[in-house]
Formats: C-alpha cells, structure tokens, sequence
C-alpha cells in the first residue's frame, strides 16, 4: 500500500514538472495591444462584429484590418476609446448608440418551437418544446440571434428596464428639455 502512494505521488510529481517546465518552454506570446484592446471591449463575445468573440475582434483592430465601429454593445463611446488607443480617426456616422438592449419574448405570440434557445450563444434563453420561453436578463448580450431565429416575431429587443440596480443620474445637459431652455 506504501509502495502505490508513494509511487504515485513521484508520478504526479514528475509528470507537474514536466508540465511547468513546457509551459514556459512553449509558450507562445501574444500581441500586447490586442490584450489592451480587448481588456477595453464588453466581452460578451456575441459575434456582432462578425468576429468569433472580442479576441478575435480585438486581434483584427491591432492588425488594422477591422474598423474601430465593429463593436455594436460598445456603441460610441467604445468606439472613440479604441480610436484614441489606436491614435486613428474615427468615423461615427453609421454607428448607432441605442443602449444597452435585452431580448425579450412576448408571451402572446410564442409558439414554443425553441428556434430562439437553439441559437443563443450564451443560454440566456430557457423553455421547452411547445412551452413559453423567457430570457435571463443578466445573461443575454443582445446579440440578435434569436429575433433573426424567431418565426412568429415573438421575440424582440427592448432597452433594459430601468431598476434600481440599473438607474443613473444623467450628466449635466445630456437632456434635451434642458439644453433647450439654457439656450
């Protein structure tokens, strides 16, 4: 019985080492400033940008190969942090900043057919065949894919409720009732 522990742990020993001394070894570097850029991302890796998720996306902005508008949850003002990192222009015209959007399935309409959960890439939808399906707020990046999946249109995007969790005091002048009567 002595003989098997103690065999087993040089064992397990010898091969941790093996393993420590490979990972130095084989390690492979990556670019600095696609790990900055994608630090700055949402990191909901939801493919928006067309990208198998925000490495890759940021991968493509250190290449220049991608423009700093690819990233639809960031909005705008992800687009000028990665401008300024990047030290380019950035083109804001066809960027749209609709804020932060949740799916949502609209009870009435939903037939159940499971197309929505089938395509969503981070399970923020449960239900069953022929049952009503709801979604987990805190787990949906609003990436579309079930609203394009979605027969009978039962599913949507809507801006996030406002809650107490999710309420903020808008800056000085961002209202537009305000500007109006300063001006």
């Amino acid at each position: 019985m002595l003989a098997a522990v103690v065999s087993l742990t040089a064992l397990g020993a010898s091969l941790g080492l093996m393993l420590g001394v490979a990972a130095r070894k084989l390690r492979v570097e990556g670019n600095p400033l696609a790990a900055e850029l994608e630090a700055m991302m949402p990191g909901s890796q939801c493919g928006q940008c067309g990208f198998p998720g925000c490495a890759g996306a940021a991968n493509a902005l250190a290449e220049g190969s991608a423009p700093v508008t690819l990233c639809p949850p960031g909005g705008r003002d992800l687009a000028v942090a990665l401008a300024a990192k990047l030290g380019i222009e950035a083109d804001l015209s066809g960027v749209k900043d609709s804020g932060p959007l949740v799916a949502e399935v609209q009870e009435d309409i939903c037939i159940g057919c499971t197309r929505c959960y089938k395509v969503c890439p981070t399970d923020a939808i449960m239900g069953a065949a022929k049952h009503i399906h709801a979604v987990f707020r805190e787990a949906c990046t609003a990436c579309g894919k079930c609203v394009e999946a979605c027969p009978t249109e039962a599913t949507r995007l809507v801006p996030v409720p406002v809650t107490l969790q999710s309420w903020y005091w808008p800056k000085p002048g961002s209202n537009p009732v305000s500007t109006a009567l300063a001006a």
